[in-house]
């Protein structure tokens, strides 16, 4: 390697911590809970050709793999040439976006010496754009929430005061978006303030030279990784619990010699509901799926992600064209990489996990009169409060790890503290914990889900929007792991409520919550007997459950009893 070719690696790196001091920036400054707490944003820098660069670790990809796409819409409508310092752009247009209107991206331009160097992009999940609030029960886009169009939120510098007004008037929580918005803002001026003290450090005019060494050593070696897999044509496909019908997804996934080629044939049709997927968010995630399996060394960018291909039918869940309602997209988007992976299995099967609980169980809860109204005259009701808790359960097991409990995965994002929930509502979580058994059994296990006991203040009553996935379809185990326990959505007096749609909790009632646990991978009975002797003392594998599952026989003292366990496993 040259002096110039580390010099450029160096810049490279460089270039990766300027996005992730971004990231941090909007995490410092954000006042969503769902952007400081729980990190469901994603950040990153583009040539002026809006061609990522580079991402910040901090993100989901959803956000990532579906923003690369958006910055050429914000180009499409404001030219690269007509911007000045100062400028912010901004939508949250699902179609132009990442996939649903809770999601805000803003696109900035960088200056250097009066002249445009680059473009930084960002974007958020916002709890509130008003409608029907974060939830599955629209019948359109429209009815999901304030629609913003690619236009200028600031213009050199200068909020643009009608765009504010619009805005605050359309949200339940004005001060919260308001502060989003230039919250989003101040996280890309300060990736564009870093970049250029970079550009200043390495006497650069600008990106280009960086832009051409990154996107072709990027596209050689993930080309390079594409080469070492077997040729051919590998078919897979996964059930969710959908709307109101189940809802079944399905993936050919053919690697060539230069490219890997996914057709979502076969798939579903569109719901009436919003759990449909915009075509960028399913690229967003199949990408993702891929990538993690076949090239996950290589930073993510244009041209990592450019030898990925989907073909995705129109008419299916997966491609929803406007306006069908979309607001809750991840519950069947995030399923997209377990379905990559059900493909990839077949070709490279130690290099993939077993299904994991996927889906986010993000409960949207909201309390006081938009839920009681005024049919409880004098009687006390809880403030008005709108919030979002992320929570997810386990993932699936790998081929020499056990899964990962209580983990968002694909997702990646952070589960929120109870308490930073208790902070900003009235409402008390009276149980997180993990769920005992819900693990798939295997040679390695899956991921342990959760139990959620949540109530209004004073156990009043209070309504939460459900979001949830993996009840009806458990996440199936591989090579013959047993699948993972599903979920239950219930209240605590024992009734079950739907997996999806706006669901009052009555006086006296709680809200309990069980979420899925990962799938296992190989056949349980040739997992190592003292591991599972562990997660009997540990309280998350019941002895009942070890004996049955696994046939290893534990003893009053906690420990394998070797003679039952040996005569058991034949």
């Amino acid at each position: 390697m040259s002096l110039a070719e580390i010099q450029r690696q160096v810049m490279w790196n460089r270039l990766i911590a300027v996005v992730e001091e971004q990231a941090q920036t909007m995490i410092r400054t954000a006042f969503s809970t769902t952007v400081r707490e729980a990190g469901d944003l994603s950040a990153g820098i583009f040539d002026l050709q809006g061609r990522m660069l580079a991402q910040a670790v901090t993100g989901t990809p959803g956000h990532v793999n579906s923003m690369m796409e958006s910055v050429g819409h914000f180009l499409k409508k404001f030219p690269a040439e007509t911007m000045k310092a100062g400028d912010h752009y901004i939508t949250n247009d699902p179609w132009l976006g990442t996939g649903h209107l809770h999601d805000l991206t803003v696109v900035t331009p960088a200056f250097r010496l009066g002249k445009m160097v680059g473009l930084f992009a960002n974007t958020a999940h916002v709890i509130d754009v008003g409608g029907l609030g974060f939830g599955p029960e629209g019948r359109s886009v429209f009815e999901e929430g304030m629609y913003i169009p690619i236009v200028k939120c600031f213009d050199q510098g200068k909020p643009n005061e009608t765009f504010f007004d619009i805005v605050r008037a359309g949200s339940r929580l004005p001060v919260e978006l308001e502060g989003d918005i230039f919250s989003l803002c101040t996280c890309n001026e300060e990736g564009a303030r870093r970049l250029v003290q970079m550009l200043d450090e390495f006497a650069l005019d600008g990106l280009e030279p960086l832009a051409d060494f990154i996107f072709e050593n990027s596209l050689r070696a993930t080309l390079a990784e594409i080469a070492k897999l077997p040729r051919g044509t590998f078919s897979g496909d996964i059930s969710s619990d959908g709307y109101d019908e189940p809802v079944t997804l399905r993936a050919s996934l053919t690697i060539l010699p230069d490219a890997i080629e996914v057709d979502f044939a076969g798939t579903s049709g569109l719901s009436g509901r919003g759990i449909n997927v915009p075509a960028a968010y399913t690229r967003a995630y199949g990408s993702f799926g891929i990538k993690v399996v076949v090239a996950p060394d290589i930073p993510n960018n244009w041209a990592s992600l450019l030898p990925f291909r989907f073909t995705i039918p129109e008419g299916c869940i997966l491609n929803a064209p406007r306006p069908y309602p979309v607001s809750v997209r991840h519950v069947i988007g995030h399923l997209v990489p377990d379905l990559i992976m059900g493909c990839l299995h077949q070709a490279v099967p130690d290099r993939v996990t077993a299904e994991g609980s996927s889906s986010l169980w993000n409960p949207p809860l909201r309390g006081g009169s938009s839920v009681s109204g005024q049919a409880r005259g004098n009687w006390p009701v809880l403030p008005d409060f709108e919030i979002i808790t992320f929570n997810s359960g386990g993932t699936g097991a790998r081929p020499t790890l056990d899964g990962l409990s209580a983990t968002a995965f694909p997702s990646g994002v952070r589960t929120m503290p109870v308490e930073a929930t208790e902070n900003v509502a009235p409402v008390i979580f009276w149980r997180k914990e993990l769920r005992p058994d819900s693990a798939g059994a295997g040679r390695t296990r899956g991921g342990f889900g959760q139990i959620m006991e949540i109530a209004g203040k004073g156990d009043l009553e209070f309504a939460v929007n459900a979001v949830f996935d993996r009840v009806a379809n458990a996440p199936r185990g591989r090579d013959d792991g047993a699948d993972g326990a599903a979920g239950e959505v219930l209240q605590k007096s024992g009734k079950t409520l739907r997996t999806k749609g706006f669901q009052v909790i009555p006086d006296g009632e709680r809200l309990l919550l069980n979420l899925p646990g990962g799938g296992g991978m190989g056949a349980p009975v040739t997992r190592d007997p003292a591991l599972v002797a562990r997660d009997v003392r540990d309280g998350l594998v019941s002895v009942a459950s070890a004996r049955d599952d696994y046939r290893v026989v534990i003893g009053t003292d906690g420990e394998v009893d070797a003679a039952a366990t040996a005569i058991l496993r034949g």
